[in-house]
């Protein structure tokens, strides 16, 4: 694993690796925005990588394409699930800046399908 940890600002999608009970990684591409240092997420509520984050904090990210393609090197980071409202709040115009009208077409979409309040904030970041 290489020393260059990914750059969260710039990177249009990390790949989010988390591991199973069996330490085997699983890697997901994800949307990431960093407010005041950390790195978020956002997520269904009970997929996979929300469960495996419960039960093991410790992750793997690096820069990637938006089908998971690997553009950079793997470095390590620990994943924290937000509940807090204030720190929910405080990250969503990070998301709004760095993704634009995408950003906006997804949360109405989210919000018809009645998704957007139940989505699992994920903070991460980097060892």
């Amino acid at each position: 694993m290489s020393t260059a940890k990914p750059d969260l600002v710039k990177a249009r999608y990390i790949s989010l690796a988390t591991y199973r009970k069996n330490g085997d990684l699983v890697k997901t591409p994800v949307w990431v925005a960093v407010h005041e240092g950390a790195g978020y997420v956002f997520s269904e509520p009970n997929v996979g990588k929300v469960k495996r984050i419960r039960s093991n904090p410790k992750v793997q990210i690096a820069e990637c394409d938006m089908r998971g393609g690997l553009l950079g090197d793997w470095a390590n980071g620990t994943a924290r699930l937000v509940d807090d409202e204030h720190e929910i709040a405080a990250m969503y115009p990070a998301f709004n800046k760095k993704y634009g009208f995408i950003m906006s077409v997804t949360n109405f979409m989210a919000k018809l399908a009645g998704r957007y309040q139940r989505r699992q904030i994920i903070a991460v970041t980097l060892d």
